[in-house]
């Protein structure tokens, strides 16, 4: 039994495809099929029932995949040891983030960090809260930026900051004439929203959800996965929406005028780094953690007396 078959076997699990398997591994699909072959006579067991597609581990084999991840992870972590005795920050960090929070927050961090360590390779992907949770539970992801709390047990939440959420108001909408806005100030009729699969448009329904049902949106139906785009629709027509606060930073001084801020407890979405149960690269991931919490405002640093809202759909 060597670690390259164990770590052919995982990849196959993972990607459910003997071929996918072998271009990602990078070696010839007769070659990942015969080592995984091997392992399997020599262990006696059929780790994978082949007359099905996409391929499934048998029930013998997802027990022996689960440990053969466990003793990959180990095997990787001795690499992680002696970077840290070196004190040394190096290698491939995978990381995922939701696009509300992608375009604010990594031109801060981004620059600074690999002009700090040199010996790093940053690999980022935006993806949906769903994606993002699969990759690093497939371990295809090392860590992910993602709003929390998640409800799962898999999952590791290091919680970074939290964020504002705030009004952005057209002139000609009532809340603009508020200096302070309450929940019960929202209307339905007005609000534009994300569309459905992005967890910011659950919160956004949570914080109104005292106020209002789910079947009382504006007659047009408007989809976008886009904080850019919903600022445009306020701008060039009417109603208001809810942003994160880091997403104004380069607003104009006329675009500052329509942000008005919640009333006390105000709503903020907690921003975590989230890591495998079991993952490993600590040493890089708390140097990433460090320069992110680095470039946020320190207000945002502590919860405080403000309200977290769940990213999952709250009952009315």
């Amino acid at each position: 039994m060597t670690t390259v078959q164990l770590e052919y076997v995982v990849a196959v699990d993972t990607h459910r495809s003997f071929v996918t398997a072998a271009e990602k591994c990078f070696v010839t699909q007769p070659t990942l099929s015969m080592q995984i072959q091997k392992l399997e006579d020599e262990l006696g067991v059929k780790i994978f029932d082949r007359s099905k597609l996409p391929v499934v581990p048998t029930e013998i084999g997802s027990a022996v995949i689960a440990q053969a991840r466990i003793i990959i992870k180990e095997n990787a972590r001795i690499r992680e040891i002696i970077a840290d005795r070196k004190k040394e920050v190096q290698g491939t960090l995978k990381v995922g983030i939701i696009p509300t929070l992608a375009p604010y927050l990594l031109p801060r961090v981004l620059t600074a960090f690999l002009k700090k360590y040199p010996k790093v390779k940053l690999e980022v992907w935006e993806y949906s809260t769903e994606q993002i949770i699969q990759l690093l539970r497939q371990e295809q992801l090392d860590c992910g930026l993602l709003a929390t709390p998640l409800h799962n047990q898999h999952l590791e939440e290091h919680p970074l900051f939290y964020e504002n959420f705030v009004i952005y108001a057209a002139k000609s909408n009532k809340l603009s004439e508020k200096k302070l806005v309450d929940v019960a100030d929202l209307d339905a009729k007005d609000i534009w929203v994300l569309n459905e699969g992005h967890c910011m448009r659950n919160q956004v329904l949570n914080i109104c959800q005292d106020k209002f049902g789910m079947g009382e949106f504006k007659n047009l139906e408007y989809n976008t996965g886009s904080v850019e785009t919903l600022k445009r629709m306020v701008e060039l027509n009417e109603g208001y929406t809810i942003l994160p606060e880091l997403s104004l930073q380069d607003l104009t001084a006329k675009q500052l005028n329509m942000v008005r801020f919640f009333r006390s407890p105000e709503p903020v979405r907690e921003i975590s780094l989230v890591t495998h149960r079991y993952f490993i690269k600590q040493a890089l991931i708390e140097a990433f953690r460090k320069e992110i919490l680095a470039s946020v405002p320190e207000k945002m640093r502590t919860r405080k007396t403000r309200k977290v809202i769940d990213i999952l759909l709250e009952k009315p």
